[in-house]
């Protein structure tokens, strides 16, 4: 998902996310602007629509609102502290970068040269943060009921694998459930390096099984750092 550059969005391309997204907008300026982020109206000043965070802030509202609704009525069952954990995790930003990228929104994203070059988390964010300003599109344009559609298009399949795979617990305390049934060992997580100024560092954590290192993750935060080895262990060890 690298080097992605639009130096704009025409009618033909409008209409080729409205028949993704199922949807005849009334207003195109609305959809325009929910594929726009903000470092691409800093290279194109005579733009006139504006960039897509404050969409994004509506769409993240009605996001949170179907979904409680969907999982308060889909499991009876479960306490509020299980809800609220599987939500964040449909919710979080490798779900809705997913959904947004097997979507197709990535091909249509109106950035900055540089954004546009850039990949791994930071285009996570980038199409997370439009998934949801397309959200608030939609319900600015068309109202709740076809916001909620798209939601449950995009999103209530993904429920299933999230409770029974128990992704809805983060990654190390996954690891360390994996790890004890497995292997019997709790997981020792280390700093192999950091890097950067103080305002910016990136970690690098490894993660390790007695003297075996399982895998190692990066972030901008040793917690961060820690969660990625920790999801990258997962993987190598075939837990998933």
């Amino acid at each position: 998902m690298t080097d992605t550059y639009r130096a704009e969005l025409n009618d033909a391309d409008l209409a080729a996310v409205e028949a993704l997204v199922k949807t005849t907008f009334q207003d195109k300026e609305l959809l325009r602007s929910s594929l726009t982020h903000r470092s691409y109206l800093n290279e194109h000043r005579e733009a006139t629509w504006s960039h897509n965070e404050r969409l994004e802030f509506l769409g993240d509202a009605v996001l949170e609102l179907v979904i409680t609704d969907f999982l308060y009525r889909k499991y009876p069952e479960k306490p509020e502290g299980e809800l609220t954990a599987v939500r964040a995790a449909l919710v979080n930003t490798v779900s809705l970068s997913s959904a947004a990228a097997t979507l197709g929104v990535n091909d249509y994203l109106l950035m900055s040269k540089g954004e546009a070059k850039d990949s791994g988390r930071a285009r996570q964010y980038i199409l997370a943060n439009a998934f949801e300003a397309i959200i608030g599109a939609l319900y600015l344009d068309q109202g709740y009921d076809a916001a909620k559609i798209f939601i449950a298009e995009q999103l209530f399949a993904r429920t299933e694998e999230i409770v029974e795979k128990r992704l809805w617990q983060d990654a190390k305390s996954r690891f360390q459930e994996l790890a004890q049934e497995h292997v019997s060992v709790t997981p020792v997580y280390q700093t192999l390096s950091q890097t950067g100024p103080d305002h910016n560092r990136t970690f690098t954590i490894g993660v390790f099984l007695r003297s075996e290192q399982v895998a190692q993750g990066t972030g901008r935060s040793k917690q961060e750092a820690e969660q990625a080895a920790a999801e990258a262990a997962i993987i190598a060890k075939g837990w998933n």
